[in-house]
């Protein structure tokens, strides 16, 4: 994933540099952030940034506010919704200089359907039709526990997933789906500093025909218990 996306390995990546096949909210993920270079050189150990001005790092899905009380809210806060990134206050802040590019293969969706009289759910599982990796849109936060002196409180790095309505390669399954940032957006996305408007509704957009393949999978993922890659192999 550094060398796909020209990025720096932060040096404490962890079980997150461990293949994963079912990944949940709460658990750790690898995101692409674009870190002052003054920090990064300040950083126990310093940081060695790539040419790029990229570093893969890790965060816990599911965002903290800075001025949340208490981290359970981040809980609630693992998808972010385009339409409202720029008026909800969780999102305001991280918005303007902490964006950040989630990556991995793919994602699942579900598709609700009533069979024989009851609810069903299908999951699809869905990668990009170049079979690139994928590199979602999201924001990060810096979170530590006000009620800790500041010296003794660790710093928790959490991260939200942008979502928006469903493109014609996901709607027939799903009417949401995360953005996906395409090469030719990352840095813009990146740069710790401001979009204009016009800009990050640009970005935000659903992925055009053709973008993304799907394929029906194991009802296993359902489960968080379950893990392998015989979870995005093709059923049916």
């Amino acid at each position: 994933m550094a060398r796909r996306f020209d990025a720096a390995l932060a040096p404490d990546l962890g079980e997150a540099a461990d293949p994963r096949w079912n990944v949940p909210p709460t658990q750790p993920v690898l995101a692409l952030v674009h870190p002052d270079p003054e920090r990064a050189a300040r950083a126990d150990p310093p940081i060695q940034l790539s040419d790029s001005g990229r570093l893969l790092t890790v965060f816990r899905w599911g965002l903290v506010p800075w001025w949340a009380k208490d981290p359970s809210i981040g809980n609630k806060l693992f998808n972010a919704r385009a339409e409202t990134l720029e008026t909800k206050a969780a999102f305001r802040s991280a918005l303007e200089r902490k964006r950040c590019l989630v990556l991995a293969d793919g994602f699942y969706e579900w598709k609700r359907e009533e069979l024989a009289g009851r609810r069903h759910r299908t999951p699809f599982f869905f990668t990009r039709s170049d079979e690139e990796p994928m590199a979602f849109a999201g924001l990060w936060e810096s979170w530590r526990d006000p009620k800790l002196p500041r010296e003794k409180a660790t710093r928790l790095l959490t991260c939200t997933i942008i979502t928006t309505d469903s493109g014609p390669d996901v709607e027939s399954v799903h009417n949401r789906m995360p953005v996906v940032v395409e090469r030719d957006d990352i840095d813009e996305w990146l740069d710790p500093a401001p979009l204009d408007e016009p800009e990050l509704h640009r970005i935000v957009l659903p992925s055009p025909a053709g973008t993304l393949t799907e394929r029906e999978v194991s009802p296993m993922v359902n489960s968080v218990q379950h893990e392998g890659p015989e979870l995005v192999e093709a059923v049916g």
